[in-house]
């Protein structure tokens, strides 16, 4: 049986890891409450660009915009990585590795010839470590993304959209469902998909639109585009929030429990030295007599 030395060290080191389990958790809940809030404000702009192409976009309109370019046959794609800085997360950033790495094995099996962007520091370590040729990694974007960070992911992959060097632009990021759920998720950015709104009867309004469609899409496409992706970052934080969150709390309560089984060990052990003790000094005073 281990000595109560030893278990007096274990159960003071798990105590401080369970001290600071706690704190990350407690931090993770406060960035998480204020990630979810830019999800929720994103969301209402995304919906309502969305809404606006799917009002405006019609056949005749769609054939002059090279973001809406339909290649029969792709030769080239490039897949945009988001994952986290940091880890701590549970399976968080492994679960979006593993959907890139599926995502290029499949676009490779079609005969599609690949270029990989990652923003993330464990994105960008994992591949670097698999030897994988990575065309741009970023990791300067913090826990509170903007549309300048959005743009700079996306800008230069649109380029090359237009110039017909790349035929598709694939996103991986977290879909932020709730804090529990966070699935790894993967979008097509490029070419612009038609919303669903400029599918059916009805879709055309009658109104005046000034200037006409065709200049107000030249303007909104490209701003679709990086609103989509801004979108994908702000998720993509809230969902390493929410999993960092999940991951403290488990490990808070494993520390819990660790606590009362070596507690339980130790008056165990302590208890048999005091019995020993007093066995040996009754057998002494009785060697006496």
């Amino acid at each position: 049986m281990a000595k109560a030395r030893e278990l007096k060290g274990r159960i003071r080191s798990v105590q401080n890891t369970r001290k600071i389990t706690r704190t990350m958790e407690m931090v993770a809940t406060s960035k998480l409450k204020r990630a979810q809030d830019r999800v929720e404000a994103a969301r209402p702009y995304a919906e309502r660009l969305a809404e606006v192409i799917g009002r405006l976009l019609n056949p005749e309109l769609a054939s002059r915009y090279p973001l809406l370019r339909q290649p029969e046959t792709p030769r080239r794609a490039a897949v945009l990585l988001l994952t986290g800085n940091r880890g701590l997360a549970g399976a968080f950033n492994t679960n979006l590795i593993r959907q890139a790495r599926e995502l290029l094995r499949d676009l490779r099996a079609r005969g599609v010839e690949t270029e990989l962007h990652v923003a993330g520091k464990k994105g960008l370590s994992f591949f670097r470590y698999q030897g994988e040729t990575m065309r741009t990694g970023v990791t300067d974007i913090g826990d509170r993304p903007t549309a300048a960070d959005a743009e700079r992911l996306v800008n230069l992959l649109m380029d090359e959209f237009t110039s017909g060097a790349l035929d598709a632009v694939y996103l991986v990021y977290a879909r932020f469902n709730s804090a529990l759920s966070t699935p790894p998720t993967t979008l097509q950015v490029l070419p612009v998909q038609t919303p669903p709104a400029a599918e059916g009867e009805g879709r055309q309004p009658d109104y005046i639109l000034e200037p006409g469609a065709d200049e107000i899409l030249g303007q909104i496409l490209p701003l679709y585009v990086r609103n989509s992706v801004y979108r994908a970052l702000v998720e993509t934080v809230a969902g390493f929030y929410g999993a960092q969150r999940t991951a403290m709390k488990n490990a808070t309560d494993n520390a819990g429990d660790m606590l009362e089984a070596l507690t339980r060990t130790y008056n165990r052990v302590r208890q048999a030295a005091i019995t020993q003790e007093i066995a040996e000094i009754v057998g002494g005073a009785a060697a006496l007599e």
